[in-house]
């Protein structure tokens, strides 16, 4: 009986792909007859990510095959500019997808205006765009989004970082886009989301970072609440608007239908601050600004050294019982850590003050490579506080990791940029080719994607749409 309802679970789901195929060529074919542009768009033709004539160059052998030698066979158009957008579909390009970066005329991507600069091009921009395909198309011209409609036909994903309710003024948002193309996955980043009372507020990292209430933990007991040293609102919502961009193309595997991805930067930051929010759930209390010390697990802190700082993060008691022989013998002074008082983690956050005043002894003592090279070697967390400079020329971090990579960029040479965090077995994620210039691949997506002629592209530019 179970193996029967397992079969007709099975029919049941083909049926439905069946039935959302049908809808999603139907609604193809009824848009291409009512297509105004000067030559009737083809078929999809087949995805292809950047050429791999300009593609990073590897300081450590990895696997042997790379995601820009098979392609992840995903076409995103990508209309986001500055940093939450641009780094999700930078997430995607390295996996291989085609990325096709929609510009406005003229002025492009904010970001291109950033510094650091080299030659009046912008590394922060590069880093972000770099293995993307860049067209200029004015989307506030009737034509200009006939031109768009076309190349959602035949793409996958379209992301977008406007103000709500941008793309639905412009006649281009979901409900529109989903009938040229059912299977469409549109992903949207913004402040505030796309619904609630706040969610036409503009919204920036700083902005998500203070409503959710990360700057009010943020800093020392003594200090104001503090800003993050980085754009982790923006970086937080990339990585969250990427994992639901995959999850909706595998539903879309199984039903045939795309959906919005809809991530918003306050959501973000506010999910990762979970054990903080159980605290007030539970106890009634509000966490305030502790500085680097963890107030669920001690010690869990920073330490002074005598040349410098160390971390040591002592994280569940197995760790506490051979950091205390470890130190006890190293510091006669901290051998009034194996008292009882402190051999379970729930004690040690009770008395976390007279714990670093007692571990301060030892530290204070020794240099940094001497706690932590001692610490180390007896299996207990422990590191330096490195400075930027540090991190980016560690042989572990930027050669082995390849956490800092190059790229050969036009005009500019061989430029650094990040390398990606995620690694895997079988194919390497990298950066699939260089940053474009504004417009720089505008000809050559419209001819191959939608089958413009030489004379149609021009009237086109003629006419400002492009």
């Amino acid at each position: 009986c179970f193996c029967a309802m397992e079969e007709d679970r099975d029919l049941q789901q083909q049926v439905a792909r069946l039935q959302a195929r049908v809808q999603q060529l139907e609604a193809q074919l009824l848009a291409a007859q009512q297509q105004q542009l000067p030559q009737q768009l083809p078929q999809p033709t087949a995805h292809a990510p950047p050429s791999a004539t300009t593609t990073t160059q590897s300081t450590t052998p990895g696997p042997t095959t790379a995601f820009s030698e098979r392609g992840m066979g995903v076409r995103v158009l990508d209309l986001s500019r500055v940093l939450a957008g641009p780094y999700t579909s930078m997430l995607l390009a390295d996996m291989g997808a085609d990325v096709i970066k929609i510009e406005v005329p003229g002025s492009g991507d904010d970001s291109r205006q950033f510094p650091p600069f080299k030659d009046d091009t912008s590394l922060y921009y590069i880093n972000l765009n770099r293995g993307k395909r860049s067209m200029t198309l004015n989307l506030k011209h009737a034509e200009g989004r006939e031109v768009f409609l076309g190349l959602v036909r035949t793409s996958d994903v379209v992301l977008e970082n406007f103000s709500t309710g941008t793309m639905d003024r412009l006649g281009i948002g979901y409900a529109e886009l989903k009938k040229v193309n059912p299977g469409i996955v549109y992903a949207s980043i913004s402040g505030f989301g796309q619904t609630g009372p706040y969610s036409s507020r503009p919204g920036y990292d700083v902005i998500a970072q203070a409503m959710s209430g990360l700057m009010s933990l943020t800093g020392w007991p003594d200090s104001p609440p503090t800003r993050a040293g980085t754009a982790v609102g923006d970086v937080a919502a990339a990585l969250f608007t990427t994992v639901g961009i995959l999850s909706a193309l595998q539903e879309r595997n199984k039903t045939g239908q795309g959906q919005m991805v809809d991530v918003a930067l306050v959501d973000s930051l506010f999910a990762t601050l979970g054990q903080h929010l159980q605290k007030l759930f539970i106890e009634g209390v509000e966490p305030g600004r502790i500085g680097n010390r963890y107030e669920f697990i001690a010690p869990y802190d920073s330490f002074k050294a005598a040349d410098g700082w160390v971390i040591i993060a002592i994280a569940n008691d197995a760790i506490w019982q051979r950091f205390v022989v470890c130190i006890s013998e190293a510091n006669s002074d901290c051998a009034a850590l194996k008292a009882e008082t402190y051999d379970l983690n729930i004690k040690r956050v009770a008395h976390h003050q007279e714990i670093k005043t007692l571990i301060e002894k030892w530290t204070t003592t020794q240099k940094v490579v001497d706690v932590v090279g001692l610490l180390n070697d007896n299996r207990i967390p422990a590191c330096p506080i490195m400075r930027l400079a540090e991190a980016a020329t560690d042989v572990h971090i930027a050669v082995e990791r390849q956490m800092v990579t190059q790229i050969e960029q036009p005009s500019l040479g061989t430029v650094k940029v990040l390398g990606n965090p995620i690694k895997l077995s079988a194919t390497t994620v990298r950066p699939q080719g260089h940053a474009p210039k504004l417009g720089e691949h505008t000809d050559e997506i419209l001819s191959q994607v939608l089958s413009l002629s030489a004379e149609d592209i021009a009237r086109l530019r003629s006419s400002n749409v492009l």
